[in-house]
C-alpha cells in the first residue's frame, strides 16, 4: 500500500477513531520498509494535524456531497492530497496520481475519477487556503483559542504560533555514563552539531538525528527527552537513600532521570496504563536502572503500596498536553473544552490522596505539560487553600517569586509547554 494510503489510515484513526496518532502512525509505517517512505508518512499525517481546518474547508467547498460510513477515509485521503499541493515540494503530477492510486488501493476504485477531479479542481484554482474565521486563521479549535485568549491576553497569538513550529530534538546526557561535556564532545565528533541546554544535563542538537546514529545510544549513555521535561527531576532533587514515588511515571523519562541523579534512592514507578507502563521497564533496562514498576492508581495508592510515606513524589499529573502541541497536534482535535473540567478533576483528587501519602517535611512536585492556568496555577491555589500543611516554595527560575509556580510557554528557550509547582509537607 502506497504512503498516501497509508497517510488516509492514520488520520481516519485519529479523526474518526479518536486514536493518538502516536499509536496511529506506527501501526502504518510498520508496512513500510524504506526510511524515507516512512518520513514522507510521519510528514503527511503531522502536517495535516496542524493545517487540518484549512485543508478540511478546501476539500469540503470542492465536495458536491461529503462522503459518508466507509467513505470517509476518502475525505481523509482529498485532505492529504491537498496537504501535498500547498505545504510540500512533490510535483502535483506525482501528488495527483500516487494520491489516485492510494484510492485504488484502499478499495473504492469506482471513485477515482472522483478523487482525482476534486485534485485536479484545486490545483486549478489555486486559491490561497481560507481564513475567514480564528480557527480558520489560526488551525486551532475555538475553544482553545479562547482559552488562551483569557490566560494570555497579551501573547495568546506568539503561544499559537509556537505551537505550530516543528519541535527541536532534545536530549539528556546520562551522567552515570559521562559528563554532559564528554558527550557534547562524542557528539562533535560524529559531526552531530548540539549544545548545552539550561537544565543541567540537557542538550539541544542543531537538527534532529535518528538515535542509531547518536554515540552509545543503545547502551545508555543519552536518552530523548524535552529541555522542559528535564526540569522536573532537578527540581525534586531526590537525596541518596530516599523513597521516591513517581505517581503517573509512563513513559518513564522521569524516573530514569531521577536514578541518574541519585542512583541509591528507592524508586517506585506506578502508572495506571498498563501498556504505557511497559515503556518505562525498556527505558529502565536500556539505562540499566532498576526501580518498582507497579500498576497502579495514583488516587488509590493504599490499593498497591503497604510500605512506608515517601520522601519525594512526583505527579506529573494527567492533564490536556496543551503545552506539547507542537510534538503532537492531533492534541488539538482530540482535546475538548469540556475534558479541561474532567481533567481538572482527576488531577484534584490524585493530588489530594498523594499528599497523604508524603512524609511531614517530604517534597512533592506537581507537574503537567499543559500551559491552561485551570490545571496548573489555579489548581495548585485551590490546593494550598484547602491544605493547611502545604507550603509552595517559589522555584528559582521563575521569574517572578510570587508566582504560584513556573509556567514554561512553549518555545521558551526551545522547550516544551510545561508546568511545575514546588510544595513541602509541614513537620
Amino acid at each position: 500500500m502506497n504512503v498516501r494510503a497509508l497517510a488516509a489510515k492514520a488520520i481516519y484513526d485519529v479523526l474518526e477513531k479518536g486514536i493518538s496518532l502516536s499509536v496511529a502512525l506506527p501501526e502504518q509505517q510498520q508496512h513500510l520498509q524504506n526510511g524515507k517512505d516512512k518520513a514522507l508518512l510521519a510528514e503527511l499525517c503531522y502536517g495535516v494535524m496542524r493545517q487540518l481546518p484549512q485543508l478540511d474547508k478546501c476539500v469540503s467547498d470542492c465536495l458536491t456531497k461529503p462522503f459518508k460510513g466507509k467513505q470517509r477515509i476518502l475525505h481523509q485521503l482529498l485532505i492529504v492530497g491537498c496537504y501535498q499541493l500547498y505545504f510540500t515540494r512533490i510535483p502535483a503530477h506525482a501528488a495527483l496520481s500516487e494520491t489516485a492510486e492510494a484510492c485504488r488501493q484502499l478499495r473504492f476504485d469506482g471513485l477515482v475519477k472522483v478523487v482525482n477531479g476534486v485534485l485536479r479542481n484545486i490545483q486549478r484554482q489555486d486559491a490561497a487556503l481560507n481564513t475567514d474565521s480564528d480557527t480558520l486563521r489560526f488551525n486551532t479549535p475555538a475553544w482553545f483559542i479562547k482559552r488562551l485568549q483569557q490566560a494570555y491576553p497579551d501573547n495568546w497569538q506568539a503561544i499559537i504560533e509556537q505551537s505550530h513550529q516543528r519541535p527541536p530534538m532534545w536530549l539528556r546526557n546520562n551522567r552515570l555514563s559521562q559528563s554532559r561535556e564528554d558527550y557534547l564532545s562524542a557528539l562533535t565528533t560524529q559531526e552531530i552539531s548540539a549544545q548545552a541546554g539550561p537544565s543541567p544535563d540537557s542538550i539541544l542538537l542543531d537538527s534532529p538525528k535518528d538515535v542509531s546514529n547518536l554515540p552509545d545510544f543503545m547502551q545508555g549513555a543519552a536518552s530523548v527527552q524535552d529541555g522542559a521535561a528535564q526540569w522536573a527531576a532537578t527540581l525534586l532533587a531526590p537525596a541518596a537513600n530516599e523513597l521516591v514515588l513517581d505517581a503517573c511515571a509512563a513513559p518513564g523519562g522521569k524516573s530514569c532521570h531521577l536514578i541518574e541523579l541519585a542512583p541509591s534512592i528507592n524508586l517506585v514507578a506506578v502508572d495506571f496504563d498498563e501498556k504505557r507502563l511497559a515503556r518505562v521497564q525498556q527505558n529502565l533496562d536500556r539505562l540499566h536502572l532498576k526501580a518498582q514498576v507497579i500498576h497502579g492508581d495514583a488516587a488509590n495508592i493504599d490499593s498497591w503500596w503497604q510500605g512506608q510515606q515517601f520522601d519525594r513524589i512526583l505527579l506529573d499529573a494527567p492533564c490536556s498536553a496543551t503545552g506539547v502541541i507542537r510534538r503532537h497536534p492531533d492534541i488539538k482535535w482530540l482535546r475538548k473544552n469540556n475534558d479541561i473540567e474532567e481533567l481538572a478533576n482527576l488531577q484534584r483528587q490524585i493530588f489530594d490522596h498523594c499528599w497523604q501519602w508524603l512524609k511531614p517535611g517530604g517534597t512533592l512536585l506537581y507537574a503537567t505539560c499543559s500551559i491552561l492556568p485551570q490545571e496548573n496555577s489555579q489548581q495548585v491555589e485551590q490546593f494550598l487553600a484547602r491544605t493547611p500543611d502545604a507550603k509552595l516554595v517559589p522555584i528559582a527560575q521563575q521569574p517572578n517569586p510570587d508566582d504560584i509556580g513556573w509556567q514554561i510557554l512553549p518555545g521558551q528557550d526551545n522547550m516544551d509547554g510545561f508546568y511545575y509547582a514546588h510544595l513541602v509537607k509541614a513537620i
